[in-house]
């Protein structure tokens, strides 16, 4: 039976029933199957052409599978990203799963104060924790780091709109999104100052006029420069922004809490802490990057510049959830009780650990075709942070006559859950730094299952 063309509009189409009959055994719900099967029979009737049973079958299956490998679950990252933002950014500890599973299943007192039995203010104790870990005055937090740039220039550049930038920090973050375009959708005008790799003092004073409403510092975290390259000290700029009575803000975007240098010998990013300390009213960065925490945009700073913040209308079209705060809470919780959490685990874990690690995995996997070997890795950091810095690693390589590493890398990603590693010089890699200890067991029994 065909479907119909344009040309033969007279002719029955299968029913939607009997498709979803055919398509039987997917775990979609019948609602969003059917949906799903009414919308790919119109647009195979909008192209004009005129398939065969098989043929809509076919390609209703793939669009059903394609659906259902869409649903967000969890993946075994074994790519040595640890920060990947396509696998979700910086996994949560156990302390803040618990705390999410305690809270999301009962009312809380989000906006109640146990003390009064009246209505009360959020995030209180929250803010008070991110205001420590960050030595400011105060803090608050959005739902991401360029919704916190947004709102800071939404209330800083009323009457006064320009923003003053240097030339050499007008990035661009993932995906696609930039800088300059950022700025300008919360209305503010930008200013650019100095050139790509050069800018002076001199160059921020000489743009400041009776417009201006703020100075931008922007941390150029996921790209480095080097060179003939020069730009004005963060207390020069902050001491230039107090004599002209501008506000002065500083986007980390990577957020460390702690001396990455320790970390793997890495270099050193500046912290949120430092930041305060060199003089500047605002700071903002991302809290699911190297802070480790859920997706958000946390503020911190001067008290009144944090106020008004909180006082501005879009600052509720932005504000996060009980179960983001949660996350949040239980992260800074780890912080201040000197607890690590899962990203700064993975950056400092030993050689020695993970080749432990690979030889009980090697040791356990005896599969026909398919040779495993312990290999040597370089992990990344990711998400857009320390990206000239390569962290050495182990890996489990995994290698086939018969297949691929293309092939064992898509045999692997349709394993459940699915494992994510990458193929380098004919082999499959499985780097260790970003696979759960935990997680160790599953995978020698997927190598297992889909090669045995």
């Amino acid at each position: 039976m065909n479907i119909v063309s344009n040309e033969h509009q007279n002719r029955a189409y299968p029913s939607v029933e009997s498709l979803r009959q055919e398509l039987g055994g997917s775990p979609l719900p019948r609602p969003l199957l059917v949906h799903l099967i009414r919308r790919g029979i119109e647009r195979m009737k909008r192209s004009g052409e005129a398939p065969d049973r098989e043929q809509v079958i076919s390609h209703l299956r793939g669009l059903v599978a394609s659906l259902e490998q869409s649903r967000l679950r969890p993946v075994i990252n074994a790519t040595g990203v640890i920060v990947h933002t396509n696998l979700g950014r910086s996994p949560l500890g156990r302390s803040a799963v618990a705390a999410l599973n305690e809270i999301a299943g009962s009312y809380n007192n989000l906006e109640y104060d146990l003390t009064s039995g009246e209505r009360g203010g959020r995030a209180a104790y929250l803010e008070a924790g991110l205001a420590t870990l960050c030595e400011a005055e105060a803090a608050t937090m959005v739902n991401n780091c360029a919704a916190a740039l947004v709102l800071a220039l939404k209330e800083f550049t009323g009457e006064r709109n320009e923003v003053i930038v240097s030339r050499g920090e007008l990035i661009q973050i993932g995906g696609g999104f930039r800088i300059p375009e950022i700025l300008e959708s919360s209305g503010a005008k930008l200013c650019e100052v100095g050139t790509t790799n050069q800018t002076t003092l001199s160059d921020y004073e000489n743009a400041i006029y009776k417009n201006t409403g703020l100075i931008l510092k922007v941390h150029r975290s996921n790209f480095f420069m080097d060179g003939f390259v020069a730009s004005p000290a963060r207390s020069e700029l902050s001491k230039l922004a107090r004599k002209r009575g501008v506000p002065l803000l500083e986007d980390l975007g990577s957020g460390a809490l702690c001396d990455t240098s320790k970390l793997a010998q890495l270099e050193r990013e500046p912290t949120p802490g430092e930041v305060v300390r060199g003089g500047v009213d605002l700071v903002c960065f991302s809290g699911d990057k190297l802070l480790g925490g859920p997706q958000a945009g946390i503020l911190a700073g001067k008290a009144d510049s944090i106020a008004r913040l909180k006082k501005n209308p879009f600052f509720r079209a932005l504000r996060c959830d009980r179960l983001v705060m949660t996350a949040m809470q239980s992260v800074v919780d780890s912080y201040l009780n000197e607890e690590s959490v899962p990203v700064l685990q993975m950056m400092s874990v030993t050689l020695d650990e993970l080749r432990k690690r690979a030889e009980r995995i090697r040791s356990q996997i005896e599969v026909s075709g398919v040779q495993v070997e312990i290999g040597e890795g370089n992990a990344q950091v990711g998400g857009g942070t320390l990206p000239r810095e390569r962290i050495p690693s182990v890996t489990i390589d995994l290698r086939s006559d018969a297949k691929s590493a293309t092939d064992l890398e898509a045999a692997l990603r349709s394993a459940e859950p699915p494992i994510v590693g990458y193929p380098s010089k004919k082999k499959l890699k499985l780097d260790l730094r970003t696979v759960f200890p935990e997680q160790d067991e599953i995978l020698i029994a997927q190598i297992k299952s889909l090669f045995g």
